[in-house]
């Protein structure tokens, strides 16, 4: 676990050893079972998670009730409701696992004390952070703009391997397509 949060780390900055130390020490290791929830929508949202191992869904419930998936995330990808996080307001999104996931907790408390004192973890924060942006602005680019098939076709050739770790139900919602819908496409 160590070794995985260093390589990611250090595929943007370079740390020493005392460095990587001191942002270990800002880290809670957390285990969690399949359907278990990281975050509750209506709850405080404590941390945004580094998955280890593991995948988990981030899902918006609308006021009918209806799940919108939002997205996925598995080993090396960060995820929370960051907009619960980073204001300390209540959860609008859940975070739910698909499978046993491990995972390090970043408070934000240690989030500003890691950015404070390691510049170059601000560094690596904010790159993360402009790519998810881009990568959320491509989503949504591509759910205005391409179709079924070509939304489907695109997270394969991207994410292969989530393929045969969710399920068709899943991974229509995410593409905003019924599971008759992506059955068809499938076939």
């Amino acid at each position: 676990m160590q070794q995985q949060l260093r390589e990611h780390l250090e595929k943007v900055v370079s740390l020493t050893d005392d460095e990587f130390a001191f942002v270990l020490a800002r880290f809670t290791l957390k285990r969690f079972k399949k359907h278990q929830f990281l975050v509750q929508e209506g709850e405080p949202v404590k941390y945004n998670y580094f998955v280890v191992s593991g995948l988990l869904k981030l899902v918006y419930t609308d006021a009918s009730g209806k799940p919108h998936l939002l997205a996925f995330a598995m080993e090396d990808w960060w995820e929370s409701d960051l907009q619960a996080y980073y204001t300390q307001t209540p959860a609008t999104l859940s975070l739910e696992c698909l499978e046993d996931t491990t995972v390090l907790c970043l408070s934000l408390a240690d989030y500003h004390t890691l950015c404070a004192e390691l510049p170059q973890l601000a560094r690596f924060f904010l790159q993360k952070a402009t790519l998810g942006a881009i990568a959320a602005q491509q989503r949504l680019l591509s759910l205005l703009t391409t179709s079924a098939q070509a939304r489907y076709e695109q997270l394969l050739r991207k994410y292969s391997e989530l393929g045969q770790r969710v399920s068709k139900t899943l991974l229509a919602s995410y593409l905003g397509v019924s599971r008759e819908t992506l059955s068809r496409l499938t076939a």
